[in-house]
């Protein structure tokens, strides 16, 4: 059996063909924010390494902490939650009203299930950081932005450990 008919018959249920053209576009769009999930964040925090990092040789410079100030970091949204958003809220506002209501429930639905799912991402799409100025012991001043899951105070003995992966600050 050709793929495409075997999908299209387990996937699409044998609807009017308003209902089938719906539900293909349902279905691109879910795979598309499938695919928009894998999309690494940036790695924030000193203490989590990713696996291209294990075994890598990073430079170390020693310092101390002249100023701490906490900071927010947005890790940008990917798009998932719009994308699902709409999905979701277009399905519902489909089943709602008949004929060309349905497919302008539908639409109102997408549009609102996309900014629902727009919010509910940025939302979590944030965490605590924090800013660190290190004056390192040949006199120059650096600044390295980390997730605040290490606690620093201005006078600390620190290492900035630098590599392919960016600069991070530890004790």
């Amino acid at each position: 059996m050709d793929s495409k008919v075997f999908i299209s018959r387990i996937a699409l249920p044998q609807a009017a063909p308003r209902g089938r053209g719906f539900l293909a576009a349902v279905l691109v769009a879910a795979l598309a924010a499938g695919s928009l999930a894998g999309c690494a964040s940036p790695r924030t925090s000193a203490s989590v390494y990713d696996a291209n990092s294990v075994g890598r040789e990073q430079t170390v410079r020693m310092g101390t902490i002249e100023t701490v100030r906490m900071v927010s970091i947005d890790k940008g949204q990917t798009g998932v939650g719009t994308a699902g958003g709409a999905v979701v809220g277009g399905i519902a506002g489909s089943s709602l009203g008949g004929g060309k209501g349905s497919v302008l429930t539908a639409i109102a639905g997408a549009i609102a299930g996309g900014i629902a799912g727009q919010a509910i991402e940025g939302k979590g799409s944030s965490q605590q950081g924090v800013e660190l100025t290190v004056k390192l012991d040949n006199g120059d001043m650096r600044v390295i932005v980390q997730a605040a899951d290490e606690s620093f105070a201005p006078g600390d003995r620190v290492r900035l450990l630098s590599g392919a992966g960016g600069t991070r600050v530890s004790h």
